[in-house]
Order: structure tokens, then C-alpha cells, then sequence
């Protein structure tokens, strides 16, 4: 689970990403038990109270919540993390459609360069 931090924005909003994006991706699944604090913030390479920040926000929106002496879990609301997925999905093709649009590229010609992508695949 890489953690890939720039300097360009808040380290606490892309520590939310990037669980946010495990959550979806289910590298976690709902009802588990996220790692503690120190330990993710380890793994990340930053300080505990910026990721204590980072999961205070996530259980405050609801994705996570706490048990008092047992730590953080990730919700069990199935349509909350359906809903997630697909702002998430929604957000990359948003994105992805402007990064073509800044290279030049009409709507047709990007249909046609992901079709031609997909029966490359298949």
C-alpha cells in the first residue's frame, strides 16, 4: 500500500484519499478493523497527529467509526460505500476528460481512443 504524498496539498486530505481509496478498492471491507493510528502513520512516513487528523475527518463524514477501546472500523453501510465508489469513478473520468480536452481532443476522438483501448484489451 504505497503512500504517495506531494507537497502540493494538505498531507491530511491525502492520507483521506488514500483510505478512502483502499475502502473502495476493498483492500479493507466494511466492519474491519483499520490499523492504529501509529501504525498507519508509519507506514506513511508522517506524524501520528497528522494521521489521527485524517481519520477524525473520515469518522466525522461517517466512512469510519470508533470503538472506545478497540479502535477504528470501517463502516458497514454498503450503500454509503457504493455511493463513494462511484463519486470516485465519476471524479477520475471528470478528470480524465479535461486532461484530454487540455491535449486537444473533442469528445468523439476520446470515445474513440477508449473503444479502441477496450477491444485492445479484450
Amino acid at each position: 500500500m504505497p503512500w504517495d504524498l506531494d507537497n502540493d496539498r494538505p498531507i491530511y486530505l491525502q492520507l483521506m484519499e488514500k483510505i478512502r481509496q483502499d475502502i473502495v478498492a476493498g483492500f479493507y471491507n466494511p466492519g474491519d478493523k483499520l490499523p492504529s493510528v501509529r501504525e498507519l502513520a508509519l507506514n506513511a512516513a508522517v506524524n501520528p497527529n497528522t494521521m489521527q487528523k485524517a481519520l477524525s475527518e473520515l469518522e466525522r463524514n461517517g466512512l469510519v467509526y470508533s470503538k472506545r477501546t478497540s479502535g477504528r472500523y470501517i463502516t458497514e453501510d454498503e450503500t454509503m460505500l457504493k455511493q463513494l465508489k462511484s463519486e470516485l469513478a465519476v471524479s477520475h473520468i471528470q478528470q480524465f476528460f479535461e486532461q484530454m480536452k487540455q491535449l486537444g481532443f473533442e469528445k468523439n476522438e476520446i470515445l474513440s481512443f477508449i473503444q479502441e483501448t477496450l477491444k485492445e484489451e479484450a
